[in-house]
């Protein structure tokens, strides 16, 4: 087997202080990419006034961002694996910077919507290289600790842009949003080039070509399937379910392509795995229903119990603390007690909280919302940092780019998802009940949606627990392939 010698060196640093530098670097690199997503959120109206724009025309801001991240992010994995994470990931924060600074001398919205495709593109690069990098420069006894860094700056990044966007609008307008990530970047490229280890010849795979033909299909395929999930603004009409239909047909030439490939962007041996295919198949699920607290909690916050907008966005911002919060904690039980024993744990918390939502009666008001978000997002931030950790670890070094560009594929794919399904739940259930006041029809909407939440949440407890029960008892056929 190819001895690499970045492993070798991670495993036991002669100092710390090397390894912190390495964590802040990439740290910081997934801070950025979250960041990217949520400060712009916050700034749609200015947008739509500074441009003389529609909501339509202005929501590509956020929706070209989103979208080069789940096209792309698979392809840039594998392309670390080819050409080297370090290399990869530096270009990748200087992407990011240019294309902020570009965002915020956006002289029209074409323009804007260009530059956030190329932040998209960069981030993308931030969050699957700053995950395979884990392994290189990280101590293997401390990959969950890491794991749960990763969660706990992915977390800040979406509780902080809400809060800061709407300060830098409000204090210099909408360009600071964009400007503000310049520096920022500036300095996560010094301390990646710094604080991380150079990539090492010995250390990349074979010399094989890039899967050119693979990549476009599967960019294509994702994109199609992310326009289908949002566009029509909750409506799924025949549009939608053409595009849906172009995308099953995409993933099927690409699952075709890739099987005749000499050098695939994904080798379909690798989903065979069962670590990998449950990992990738529960985040999913989990994405899923993380999305509903985004996507029906304001409503019910606001429609049910009626809140102010800005009480809505305090109480929106306890999941995201807490998350944030509890990152680093549950890397640290992971480290103590094994992923896949933590995954199974986490499920089981976050179907707690899901259920208490589902039945949470209303006259509790936001004690009856908040309380179970607590469970259900402390839950979700060990189950994250578990199944990375545990996906990670088990990841040939060779394959460190391509599967953590899976797991965010994975976890983007359920996050539009949901934002589609568990909206049109909670629309169907409410407009049934709008004979009802409107706080009852919110109500009624979110018990149903987080009941169908519970439903999503056990289901992936029931795969990570088969997964587990099987790992312990692996096939003969799987014994003889993990010896060679």
């Amino acid at each position: 087997m190819t001895s690499y010698p970045q492993d070798a060196v991670a495993a036991g640093p002669s100092r710390t202080e090397p390894v912190r530098w390495r964590l802040a670097s990439i740290s910081l690199s997934m801070l950025l990419a979250s960041l990217g997503t949520s400060i712009a959120n916050v700034g749609l109206p200015s947008l739509a006034e500074a441009f003389s724009a529609s909501f339509q025309e202005v929501q590509w801001v956020v929706l070209a961002y989103l979208l080069a991240i789940t096209t792309l992010i698979i392809s840039i994995g594998r392309l670390g694996d080819i050409v080297g994470r370090r290399r990869l990931l530096l270009g990748g924060i200087a992407l990011f910077t240019l294309a902020s600074a570009l965002c915020g001398a956006a002289p029209f919205l074409p323009w804007l919507v260009a530059a956030r495709i190329l932040q998209g593109l960069g981030a993308a690069a931030m969050m699957a290289l700053a995950m395979a990098l884990v392994g290189e420069a990280i101590p293997k006894q401390k990959t969950g600790s890491a794991m749960g860094l990763l969660g706990t700056m992915s977390a800040i990044g979406t509780a902080l842009g809400p809060s800061l966007g709407g300060a830098l609008i409000a204090g210099f307008g909408w360009q600071a949003i964009f400007l503000v990530m310049v520096p920022a970047g500036l300095l996560a490229l010094f301390l990646a080039h710094r604080a991380l280890p150079a990539d090492h010849p010995a250390s990349r795979p074979t010399r094989s070509g890039f899967d050119l033909a693979g990549t476009l299909l599967l960019a294509a395929t994702l994109g199609t399937y992310a326009l289908a999930m949002t566009i029509g603004r909750g409506a799924f009409g025949m549009t939608n379910l053409m595009l849906l239909l172009m995308a099953i047909v995409g993933m099927c030439l690409f699952l075709f392509v890739e099987s005749r490939a000499a050098s695939p962007l994904v080798r379909l041996s690798m989903l065979r795995e069962p670590l990998l295919r449950s990992g990738l198949a529960t985040s999913m699920l989990v994405a899923t229903v993380m999305m509903t607290t985004l996507v029906v909690g304001p409503f019910y916050l606001s429609r049910g119990l009626g809140l102010s907008a800005a009480l809505v966005g305090l109480v929106m911002s306890a999941g995201p603390v807490v998350s944030a919060l509890a990152g680093v904690p549950a890397g640290r039980f992971v480290d103590r007690f094994g992923a896949r024993r933590m995954a199974v744990a986490a499920l089981g918390i976050m179907a707690t909280g899901c259920l208490a939502l589902s039945i949470a009666p209303q006259p509790l008001g936001v004690v009856g919302y908040v309380m179970p978000l607590i469970i259900l997002t402390a839950g979700y931030a060990l189950f994250q940092a578990a199944i990375t950790t545990g996906v990670m670890k088990d990841a040939r070094p060779e394959q460190r780019g391509t599967v953590s560009g899976l797991l965010n594929l994975s976890r983007n794919l359920g996050l539009i998802t949901g934002a589609s399904v568990m909206g049109a739940i909670f629309s169907f259930v409410a407009a049934n009940e709008a004979a009802t006041a409107g706080s009852d029809a919110a109500a009624a909407g979110m018990r149903a949606t987080f009941a169908v939440a519970t439903v999503l949440v056990v289901f992936a407890a029931a795969i990570a627990a088969a997964n587990r029960a099987h790992e312990a008892n692996p096939t003969p056929q799987e014994v003889s392939v993990a010896g060679k």
